[in-house]
């Protein structure tokens, strides 16, 4: 087997169900995108399967840098996320600023650095 079928593979295994486990892999549910106002996008995700908390915050997070990127911008920052969770399906409504300069804050991400390691990671962005 060739080195890149084996990767391809190894990466296809890490997808699947894991045997007995009846774990899957994250579903990717949809985006819904609102202009608070300004420079402010509420973002509303939905997933299911997701394996942490960390799952539903990347989504949001790849969303918002697409977003960005779409209205001309390089930046966004995170303001606030609420997660909530009913049956398999879990929600996050996560507010972020979008700017064109590196904004203030410890919750800034780079725009184009987030949207390519979303799609490098299989990520859906908006």
């Amino acid at each position: 087997m060739s080195r890149a079928a084996l990767i391809s593979s190894l990466m296809l295994g890490a997808c699947a169900q894991a045997p007995g486990t009846g774990e899957t892999s994250p579903q990717y549910k949809g985006v819904k995108t609102s202009l608070l106002g300004g420079d402010l996008v509420q973002f509303n995700v939905a997933m299911s399967g997701a394996r942490s908390q960390a799952d539903l915050d990347n989504y949001a997070e790849c969303a918002a840098a697409q977003y960005a990127l779409i209205r001309g911008y390089g930046f966004a920052r995170h303001v606030r996320t609420k997660m909530k969770q009913e049956g398999g399906n879990q929600t996050a409504d996560a507010v972020y600023t979008i700017s064109p300069a590196l904004p203030r804050g410890l919750r800034t991400i780079d725009a184009e650095v987030v949207v390519a390691d979303c799609k490098a990671n299989g990520i859906p962005t908006v």
